[in-house]
């Protein structure tokens, strides 16, 4: 965050974080993929990505409890603890296993999971808390974000935001007193954002994080319809939506036809740069997004993915015939709350 250490001439301006008068490099990281969820990640490769993202000046990262049941926290928690780096930390709650639904939303459970959160994180106060994806009606009842402002008035965390699956979720949220940020989903393959909230979440003064900005790995082009996935990866076990929502998994695509729509991307794609900067890029292009979040594997698609911050923007033909192809060619097959 703003004066954490001395700029670095290589990276773009930071982007400001809604009203918080904190600003952010404008991508960051996601730790999804270093919990679980992912295939086999061993420690080793997780903490390389961990260091990379230092290592590459990225200042936010984003979170949940769930991941690996606490593993990305702990991983996390383990690297913050190094010294000489101290990014912005959003984390997620509502989905842990025990007591799960409707059990994770009463008040004793909610800050029980904030304080393992804590501990986790090796932290006093946690900088950002989500609510994670948790039912349309209980965000609608509202009981639980007055449990977010009696948390963060007590100092317990900084900030408070949700991540929501659907627009109806995130036009709720918006109308919601001291509500920070909004994650949500929106990619090249996840357009409808743009239209639909851009503008309320900015007169607002909320901030906006873009998850699933690859789309699973759909948006680098380089999966075959005949790809296959270890059993424990989501792009495995929840490509129909078995497990949770099926727009987390290939932006709600059905794989196959992912797999062909990304195909006609590469026609879009700027020189020089790889499907995956061209994706990313594409999103930081919307300065209402406050921070992108791409996840990784390995500390190669770390620094990969800071490679799209040094391309230019897109051209605004380029955007308009990227309109054109979601509306034509996309929209039609996404499933799942949108």
């Amino acid at each position: 965050m703003t004066g954490d250490r001395e700029p670095r001439p290589d990276l773009p301006p930071r982007r400001p974080f809604g009203e918080t008068g904190l600003d952010f490099r404008p991508l960051g990281l996601g730790a999804w993929q270093i919990g679980t969820g992912w295939g086999r990640v061993s420690d080793e490769d997780a903490l390389g990505v961990l260091r990379a993202a230092r290592e590459s000046g990225v200042d936010f990262i984003d979170t949940a409890d769930v991941y690996g049941d606490g593993r990305s926290e702990r991983l996390i928690g383990r690297v913050l603890a190094e010294g000489d780096w101290r990014p912005f930390v959003a984390t997620k709650v509502g989905r842990w296993r025990d007591p799960g639904w409707p059990g994770n939303f009463r008040r004793d459970v909610l800050r029980a999971q904030v304080r393992a959160s804590l501990a986790r994180l090796g932290v006093k106060r946690l900088d950002l808390l989500q609510l994670h994806t948790v039912p349309f009606e209980i965000l609608r009842q509202g009981e639980i974000f007055e449990q977010l402002r009696e948390l963060q008035a007590e100092g317990a965390i900084r900030y408070f935001g949700a991540s929501v699956e659907s627009m109806d979720e995130a036009f709720h949220c918006l109308g919601e007193p001291g509500l920070t940020a909004l994650q949500i989903i929106f990619n090249v393959f996840r357009q409808k954002p743009a239209e639909a909230l851009f503008a309320a979440a900015r007169a607002k003064g909320v901030a906006l994080i873009a998850r699933t900005p690859l789309a699973s790995g759909l948006a680098t082009a380089k999966f075959k319809p005949a790809t296959t996935f270890a059993g424990n990866d989501h792009r495995h076990f929840n490509r129909d939506g078995a497990h949770f929502n099926p727009g987390e998994t290939f932006a709600g695509l059905p794989f196959e036809k992912g797999v062909a729509l990304a195909r006609e991307l590469r026609e879009f794609r700027p020189v020089h740069a790889s499907m995956a900067q061209f994706a990313l890029r594409y999103i930081l292009d919307f300065p209402e997004i406050s921070v992108v979040i791409p996840g990784a594997r390995k500390a190669a698609q770390v620094l990969e993915n800071m490679g799209a911050l040094a391309l230019k923007p897109l051209s605004p033909e380029t955007h308009g015939r990227l309109a054109d192809y979601y509306r034509t060619r996309v929209a039609a097959h996404i499933r799942g709350a949108n």
